[in-house]
């Protein structure tokens, strides 16, 4: 085989340097896999004996323990593709093509590249020219076979992952609080110390609503969160250090504390920048197993849990952030938010009579894309009602409930108190065992025994900390509130309606006592409605349903019912008869009022509707000039005949306007009935 390769090996390529790549997928490989290596390695001979000088020959070995699926962090392969371009490679030399990729594009990209620079290619089988057609075919086919087959290998592995996943044995490293047993299942962890600490994060952070509270609270009370190392020398120790917003929001966002089972949460996606992780939906996930294993939460605690964090996410934007307040009459300036889009509103005023009042928009996306405004929310109700609820919220039997609640909350301290107990029992538990590894050694083993004091000196300090921790929180936890400052707030609630209701107190002064108590006030627009959800500084809510004020043109608009009867009427009746009929069914106009030919003529008219003079010339209907023609008859005639019943007609209008049958209308209309009864109908 080399002989016939040889024939195409000229004295051109030989004057150009000829390129060895090697490269192993992985560390693991490079270290286990050493005859691979060591054969890519020894393809130099080859090159050697085919005539290239030893300083001709570059090898190219920077991409060991790298992926052939994509020339990204492939600096070797990026090195070799640019010297075959610039016409430096008589030839490049690899064990196997997969080992120069094991990608379609980048494996024809080369190959163009070799065929504009008449560079060779030559693996452990032969060399081939890149402009020879057959040599051209089976290098596609080569390429095109190395890629199949990791496809075949990783579709393989990913599938066996998988399926063991959607049976629910799929392992992996659990989260701090779940261990697996002898038989590999997902239980809590035995150290109640642990369990302690799961369940006051997740009290807490329901008792807050907050991520950043939550961090807040531990850090403030000095509480630590157990974490496992997973890697080096401590690998599977247990450590106690501070909570941070990071792990905050993986321990709300894991599924596996409400006992739920799950795979694929992430998934590696292509894209125009490479492959990168993506957030998957629930319902694209490869396993999701309710009930699975002990959970420190409900399924219906996470949920809400997660969507608490999704609406805090919008609450803390940029569209949501607090302005200063100001001199306008608008109670919720700045703190008010559109329950449609989720964006901060603005305040616009409108003189009404002698006072301001104020409207407030959403027109964020009006002012930066051009569109329109996304909602418009009348004030003056919303204000009103927010203003009551404060009223009825600050009086002194809510002041009283509250110091009720505040002394009953020492019932929520002893869970924290149980927590310290764990952390300073734990602690003695350490100083103890520092102490026996001390008392134990050989006193000869001074080296050993200098060190083991150090580690006991150091556990006692630690014990005489947390020691000290518990006393003064224990200290602080006893204070309560004194009958003094129980009378001082009671007298301030039942002054507060007084204060509010002063002219004497601005609006600006009133806006700053309302933000002391709500975070953020949501408003949207439902029908006749408006739906306002109110987030108080103490983390709780409560949701308004307000009447909204309508427009004049709202409130005048006539109502749909009325627009059908009205339509309906109208088929037999002239404006007048249709105005009794409503009058006498009870119907009545915005302001009450009875209805009239006018008024039934204004909703024809306004909203579309055929009249019955429309209605009846549609059917064939004939005006008194056409009825003539048809007859032959006088005018006087005519009417002669219409009273004595002689011919159908009917009024059409109110100026006493008819409309006449034609005669070819009654033959039908009698042949027809005829027809229906059986009977042959004779002109």
């Amino acid at each position: 085989m080399y002989q016939l390769s040889s024939q195409k090996l000229k004295a051109t390529h030989l004057e150009r340097s000829a390129y060895l790549y090697i490269r192993q997928s992985t560390l693991r490989q490079v270290f286990e896999n050493t005859e691979s290596t060591k054969r890519q390695y020894a393809l130099k001979q080859k090159v050697l004996a085919l005539g290239w000088p030893g300083d001709l020959i570059i090898t190219i070995d920077s991409d060991l323990g790298r992926s052939g699926t994509s020339s990204d962090n492939r600096q070797g392969f990026k090195k070799l593709v640019s010297e075959v371009g610039m016409g430096h490679a008589g030839m490049v030399a690899s064990l196997e093509v997969s080992r120069l990729s094991r990608n379609s594009s980048d494996w024809v990209r080369l190959l163009e590249i070799c065929a504009l620079t008449d560079t060779l290619i030559m693996d452990e089988d032969g060399i081939y020219d890149v402009n020879d057609a057959g040599d051209r075919l089976l290098l596609g086919l080569k390429g095109t076979m190395s890629e199949a087959e990791m496809h075949f290998l990783y579709s393989r592995m990913r599938g066996g992952t998988i399926s063991k996943a959607r049976r629910g044995e799929l392992k992996w490293v659990l989260p701090i609080g779940y261990v697996y047993d002898g038989d590999d299942k997902i239980v809590m962890d035995p150290d109640t110390s642990i369990q302690n600490a799961v369940n006051v994060f997740f009290l807490t952070f329901k008792r807050t609503g907050s991520a950043g509270a939550t961090v807040k609270e531990f850090n403030k009370k000095g509480l630590r969160m157990p974490i496992r190392f997973r890697t080096g020398i401590r690998k599977g120790e247990l450590a106690w250090k501070p909570l941070t917003h990071s792990r905050t929001l993986r321990f709300i966002h894991n599924p596996l504390y409400a006992g739920i089972y799950c795979y694929g949460r992430q998934q590696i996606k292509k894209t125009a920048s490479g492959k990168k992780p993506v957030k998957m939906p629930i319902k694209e996930w490869h396993a999701y197993m309710k009930g699975a294993h002990p959970g420190y939460i409900t399924e219906d605690q996470f949920e809400q849990n997660v969507k608490k964090l999704a609406d805090n996410a919008y609450a803390h934007g940029k569209d949501r952030r607090k302005s200063p307040p100001r001199e306008g009459p608008a109670l919720l300036q700045g703190i008010i938010v559109c329950g449609k889009c989720g964006k901060r509103m603005t305040v616009r005023y409108q003189q009404n009579i002698s006072k301001l009042v104020s409207v407030y928009v959403c027109q964020r996306d009006r002012i930066e894309n051009g569109a329109k405004v996304c909602q418009t929310v009348a004030g003056e109700k919303v204000d009103e009602e927010i203003s009551k609820l404060l009223l009825e919220m600050i009086n002194p039997l809510a002041i009283k409930a509250a110091i009720k609640v505040q002394n009953e909350l020492g019932a929520r301290k002893l869970e924290a108190d149980k927590f310290y107990d764990q952390q300073l029992e734990r602690a003695q538990y350490e100083a103890e065992l520092a102490k026996k590894r001390y008392m134990s050694v050989d006193p000869g083993n001074r080296l050993v025994a200098t060190e083991l004091e150090a580690s006991w000196n150091q556990k006692l300090r630690h014990l005489e900390e947390m020691q000290q921790k518990l006393e003064k929180k224990k200290e602080k936890d006893l204070e309560e509130v004194g009958q003094a400052a129980r009378k001082d707030i009671t007298r301030i609630a039942s002054d507060f309606p007084k204060i509010w209701n002063s002219p004497n107190v601005s609006f600006r002064e009133k806006k700053r006592m309302v933000r002391l108590l709500i975070e953020d006030v949501t408003v949207k627009n439902v029908d006749k409605k408006t739906i306002a959800n109110i987030r108080f500084g103490a983390a709780t809510t409560k949701t308004l349903i307000i009447d909204r004020k309508l427009s004049m043109c709202e409130i005048r608009k006539t109502k749909k019912e009325i627009i059908a009867k009205v339509d309906e009427l109208t088929e037999n009746h002239i404006p007048s008869e249709v105005a009794d009929i409503l009058n006498r069914q009870g119907c009545r106009l915005w302001d009450d009022s009875m209805f009239s030919f006018k008024s039934v003529r204004y909703i024809i008219r306004a909203y579309g509707l055929k009249s019955r003079y429309t209605r009846l010339r549609e059917k064939g209907y004939l005006s008194l000039p056409e009825k003539m023609a048809e007859t032959g008859y006088s005018q006087k005639q005519i009417f002669q005949m219409r009273n004595e019943g002689k011919i159908i007609s009917y009024r059409a209008t109110e100026r006493n306007e008819y409309l006449y049958e034609p005669k070819d209308m009654g033959k039908s209309l009698s042949k027809k009935v005829n027809r229906r009864e059986g009977v042959q109908y004779e002109a």
